[in-house]
């Protein structure tokens, strides 16, 4: 149970936790730890068996220190990808049948438990792998825990999806089931390195489904961590296994295997779409996926331009961009829009950059190496269509020349311009001039994503056609703590319309268990 003192040090996208001074205490103690740990090699887990190959190690170095080598992971091979999908099929039986949808819960229950407990330690190696600042680091590791909770709870609450029915006759009973499809594969990104990874596991899990799980490949230390977490709340040897590798030799092996029932991806358009396209075969198969985003925020000129510019700055600048849900692109009133600006560009001015383990540290580096050369093609492309208002330089004092830090870059442009519609992933904010509202959806809903989106409104008009409007899964109005960023378990479902997603229920909402389970009907007829 959460005590009073958990909660004061709880810490998520929109909220900080009471006791600030003891949360970064505990973070630099637990920092000080992983640090110790820093170059090891570390295996696959099939059946909770470590194994290792002679294929080459993947790297996995620090984005603030390329020099940093984090750890050494074993790259599997396509047969040890087969093999884990095999034991995960002759698992299937044993937790989806023979093992009470109860139990699954209590086990999730203890997972979301363990990562409370280590949730310092998970978080530090985020922060070191993925480049994300501490709060954020930290409620990435909170919001994981939060999921395991909720769908666990969303089990319980439905009481495992079992429904009394109807009857016909006197003499027949009724009943309705959700059962698991069986396999899942799940692949998770870097940018949400344990959240999404933990959402979307421990939704097919306690869904009753096995799972081989494949973390990014710029963040396998992060999903060794989810790996150790369920391993100790008691989930069986194999039904979880643990595979890292690279997308281009296992990722094809992964999804096309005979074996595996369903599913579920966070990643780029092309690749989901591939996946999606290429799946069923024999009959059709359940895809879930959350393919990206291209997040407007709306500025009114009847708006609070303090609270808009603050909900702005965060989400355009929390994890460097890098979130599909991330502020992308903004379309501000003409009438306010050279205050609007002053007020965003002074804030980014005063952010402090570095290395984002550091305490006061906001923004930090890029992924890796391709990331930032996609910043300097979008860099490139808005000195060619627009006027860059600040930013736009490698940012490369000190220390930050070891690192892959792209200058955060503020650029006005005109509309046509492709920085309004591709999602570039990386520190760009293109900001165009609008004359009304009308104009400001128009051009939000032109894009194909339609994943988060933000106004900015003093006019309750505005904010209903806003609701009305806008074709996007996430909206938020006037939320200074992030314009088009923060969703969380149980607040916000994070759902994605058009083509940044499919299934059309959301991660942190009340219908995505529902999705790993498919319906049977069951009538007992007695004389």
């Amino acid at each position: 149970m959460s005590t009073l003192r958990d909660q004061e040090l709880k810490v998520t996208y929109s909220t900080t936790a009471a006791d600030l001074d003891a949360v970064h205490a505990r973070f630099d103690a637990a920092l000080a730890e992983v640090r110790s740990r820093l170059g090891r090699d570390y295996p696959i887990y099939i059946s909770q068996k470590p194994l290792r190959n002679d294929q080459p190690r993947i790297v996995d170095r620090c984005p603030m220190d390329t020099s940093l080598v984090l750890g050494r992971f074993t790259s599997a091979t396509a047969e040890q990808a087969g093999q884990a999908i095999a034991a995960a099929a002759g698992a299937k039986r044993l937790w989806g049948s023979r093992t009470t949808w109860q139990e699954r819960a209590a086990i999730m229950r203890k997972a979301a438990a363990i990562v409370r407990r280590r949730k310092f330690e998970i978080a530090a190696i985020m922060s070191l792998e993925a480049g994300k600042n501490r709060l954020e680091a930290l409620g990435d590791a909170e919001e994981s825990a939060d999921l395991m909770d909720y769908y666990a709870r969303q089990m319980e609450e439905n009481h495992g999806f079992v429904r009394r029915m109807n009857a016909l006759t006197p003499n027949e009973s009724n009943t309705d089931v959700l059962r698991p499809f069986g396999v899942f594969v799940c692949i998770s990104p870097f940018n949400f390195p344990m959240a999404l990874a933990s959402g979307m596991s421990s939704a097919a899990l306690v869904a009753g489904n096995t799972v081989v799980f494949k973390p990014a490949q710029d963040t396998p230390w992060t999903g060794l961590c989810l790996y150790e977490v369920y391993r100790e709340a008691g989930v069986p040897p194999d039904v979880f296994h643990f595979i890292t590798g690279k997308g281009s030799e296992i990722g094809d092996t992964l999804w096309q295997h005979p074996q595996v029932d369903g599913i579920v991806f966070t990643g780029s358009v092309e690749t989901g779409m591939r996946m999606f396209r290429g799946f069923s075969r024999k009959w059709v198969k359940p895809c879930l996926l959350e393919l990206g985003g291209k997040g407007p925020a709306i500025v009114m000129d009847s708006a609070d331009l303090d609270l808009a510019a603050e909900g702005v700055f965060k989400s355009a600048w929390g994890l460097q961009n890098q979130k599909c849900s991330a502020c992308s692109r903004v379309y501000v009133h003409r009438e306010v829009a050279t205050t609007f600006i002053a007020k965003l560009i002074a804030l980014t001015k005063a952010m402090k950059v570095g290395d984002p383990t550091e305490r006061d540290v906001f923004y930090g580096p890029v992924i890796n190496e391709s990331a930032f050369h996609t910043w300097q093609k979008a860099v490139a492309l808005a000195r060619e269509d627009g006027a860059i208002l600040y930013g736009g330089d490698r940012l490369d004092d000190g220390a930050l020349a070891k690192g892959w830090y792209a200058g955060p870059t503020i650029v006005k442009a005109p509309l046509s311009s492709r920085l309004f519609t591709d999602e570039f992933f990386v520190p760009i904010l293109p900001i165009a001039e609008i004359d009304s509202l009308d104009q400001a959806l128009a051009e939000s809903n032109k894009t194909d994503y339609g994943l988060t989106a933000g106004l900015f409104s003093g006019k309750e008009a505005d904010i209903a056609r806003f609701f009305d409007e806008a074709e996007f899964g996430v909206l938020y109005a006037n939320r200074r703590t992030g314009a088009t960023t923060g969703a969380w378990p149980g607040c916000q479902p994070f759902t994605g319309w058009k083509g940044s997603g499919a299934g059309g229920k959301g991660g942190c909402g009340p219908h995505y268990v529902a999705q790993f389970m498919r319906e049977q009907s069951r009538t007992v007829v007695t004389e």
